[in-house]
C-alpha cells in the first residue's frame, strides 16, 4: 500500500511539476511538500482538499482510503 506521501510525489511527478511550484499552488513552502513526501508530517484538511482539487482526485485516494 501506498503511503501519503508517495501517493503525493507520483502525483506531482505525473503533472511534471516541481516541489516548489506545487509549493505555491497549495500555498505552502517547498520544505512543506518535502515534509509531507516524507511521511514527516501531515496536511491540514483545507491542503487535502486544495491537492484533491488540484490533482482531481478524491479525499479518500490521497488519504489511502481507496486505490
Amino acid at each position: 500500500m501506498e503511503t501519503f506521501g508517495e501517493k503525493l510525489r507520483y502525483l506531482r511527478q505525473e503533472k511534471n511539476i516541481n516541489q516548489i511550484q506545487l509549493a505555491k499552488e497549495l500555498d505552502v513552502g517547498k520544505s512543506i511538500i518535502s515534509l509531507w513526501e516524507q511521511n514527516k508530517c501531515e496536511p491540514t484538511l483545507s491542503k487535502l482538499i486544495a491537492m484533491s482539487k488540484f490533482f482531481c482526485v478524491s479525499i479518500d485516494y490521497l488519504a489511502g482510503l481507496e486505490d
